[in-house]
């Protein structure tokens, strides 16, 4: 029976295909041969380009497509709408357009799919522009070198990986080691220091309820006005989450190209590419290593590439990215965190041990990285934390040997000493990013050895009284360090006596 209900359809779709070769031709219009989780097979559409949109005419209204495969006789297209509605049999017909999204300051504020629908229950969003979703990133010649901090309020970061505007940071470790933290407290910080970047948070796959409690907090420390949320849920079809990312960039492009500055936050190309595979598979394409397709390198070097700091010809716009990668028991060598990391210009490595240790942010010193550096970093935190990361990297190194301490010569205690210090004062809580005046104070009084008699415990509490005294006493000076300038001498000798003075509440 089956057998001949397969024959009869067979007939009656070469019946369709030859009325549509004999009326319009094959070059616009095509016929759906097959459909099924999410992807139509279409004979015909010839002058069909990659990335298009179709529309697809069903018994239920139009449901558009687009093109991802596209071979010598048949074309494999991405549903975007229900594909239960699609059948075997249906015309389909180019719309003349790539896929695009709505972009512009119209988006500020509001939650929305990767197409530009809100999800928030707000109204409908109405802009005036639309942006092509895939886009050639900018040539050489139209960038600048990366020479702006981005600040993320965060002191382990500020002041060992600088991030600047228009770099690509990643940031990698386990599930539930503070990867999205840390991109909130980035968010949280914009409109702290009132720096004027645009925030753009792009949940891929995330569960609802995180992005909900996300967004309430974003309302609640007042960053949601210049923030926009693009959110998928885990129930999303794998073409939105495919979308997302590349829908989010183009949202940001919009800033970018008008002489402002956005942050992106992917969370996470783990889930993203993945998404992908599953649509590679059905698409027919060839798993390779890990059953990913062999172009998923391109799916986020072509992604990540569109952020750039603009030349002053362009209007020295810029667009930051900070990708997320979640790994499997720390193995950042397997295939997508490998591809990713050579994409990007440096790592922030979130270490499990460290977390589960209580030291939070749980950066690990020796693995992450900041391939910009100091050229991106404000003159005040550089001229306090060069030695930083190689004192704390050191120190990590040499932990181990820290319960041994009667066998430690005084040099070497004095280095664990001084490391367990920086630890301490490196934990910072979430939802706190510090100014730079604060951490340029608190880094200054532990590396100069202002907090040596103060017992380890109690190192948070001195940097509390010392911060406290700074504001109260010379709100006006720390204000003008706040600009990021070097550290004059007479503000120098300030912290210095305001750092001894704190240290004597606190001697362990």
């Amino acid at each position: 029976m089956a057998a001949i209900e397969i024959t009869e359809l067979s007939k009656e779709l070469e019946q369709a295909i030859a009325g549509l070769e004999k009326n319009e031709g094959l070059k616009d219009a095509g016929i759906v041969i097959r459909v099924g989780d999410g992807v139509a097979w279409v004979h015909g559409l010839s002058g069909a380009g990659y990335s298009e949109v179709l529309e697809i005419d069903t018994k239920n209204g139009v449901v558009e497509a687009f093109t991802l495969n596209l071979m010598e006789d048949e074309i494999g297209a991405v549903i975007l709408g229900d594909d239960s509605k699609v059948a075997a049999g249906d015309t389909v017909r180019l719309k003349g357009v790539v896929l695009e999204v709505p972009v512009g300051p119209e988006l500020l504020g509001r939650v929305v799919d990767p197409l530009g629908n809100p999800l928030d229950g707000g109204p409908a969003i109405k802009t005036k522009l639309t942006g092509p979703v895939e886009r050639e990133a900018i040539g050489v010649m139209g960038r600048k070198s990366v020479h702006e901090p981005l600040m993320t309020g965060i002191m382990a970061i500020d002041a060992m990986f600088p991030i600047g505007r228009g770099q690509r940071e990643l940031i990698i470790g386990d599930r539930q080691t503070g990867k999205t933290a840390i991109t909130i407290d980035t968010m949280i910080n914009q409109a702290k220091q009132k720096t004027g970047v645009v925030n753009i948070y792009v949940a891929i796959g995330q569960k609802l309820s995180k992005v909900a409690r996300l967004v309430e907090r974003l309302k609640q420390e007042g960053v949601m006005e210049q923030t926009i949320v693009v959110a998928t849920g885990p129930s999303d079809s794998a073409s939105l989450l495919y979308l997302a990312p590349y829908a989010g960039t183009a949202m940001g492009e919009y800033f970018r190209d008008n002489k402002q500055h956005a942050l992106m936050i992917y969370d996470d190309l783990t889930k993203h590419a993945v998404a992908y595979r599953q649509m590679s598979l059905l698409l027919r394409r060839p798993p390779g290593r890990e059953a990913f397709p062999g172009d998923v390198f391109y799916l986020h070097s072509r992604l990540l590439e569109r952020s750039a700091k603009l030349s002053d010809d362009l209007g020295a716009g810029s667009l930051t990215a900070l990708p997320i990668i979640e790994t499997q028991a720390g193995d950042i060598s397997a295939y997508i965190p490998t591809n990713v990391i050579s994409i990007t210009d440096g790592q922030i490595f979130m270490e499990t041990d460290l977390f589960y240790q209580g030291i939070r942010p749980a950066i690990s010193a020796g693995l992450s990285v900041s391939r910009v550096g100091g050229a991106a970093q404000t003159k005040a935190v550089k001229g306090v934390s060069s030695h930083l990361k190689l004192g704390l990297s050191q120190f990590r190194e040499m932990a181990s040997f820290a319960q041994f301490g009667s066998d430690l010569d005084e040099a070497t205690k004095s280095q664990i000493d001084r490391g367990q210090r920086l630890t301490e004062l490196l934990k910072q809580h979430q939802y706190q990013p510090m100014s730079i005046w604060e951490q340029v104070a608190s880094i200054f009084a532990v590396s100069e050895g202002l907090f040596d008699k103060v017992a380890v415990a109690k190192i948070k509490d001195a940097q509390a009284a010392l911060l406290t005294k700074l504001w109260t006493d010379h709100k006006a000076e720390m204000k003008e360090l706040s600009r990021g300038d070097k550290m004059a001498e007479a503000t120098e000798k300030m912290i210095r006596k305001a750092g001894e003075s704190a240290a004597k509440g606190f001697e362990g």
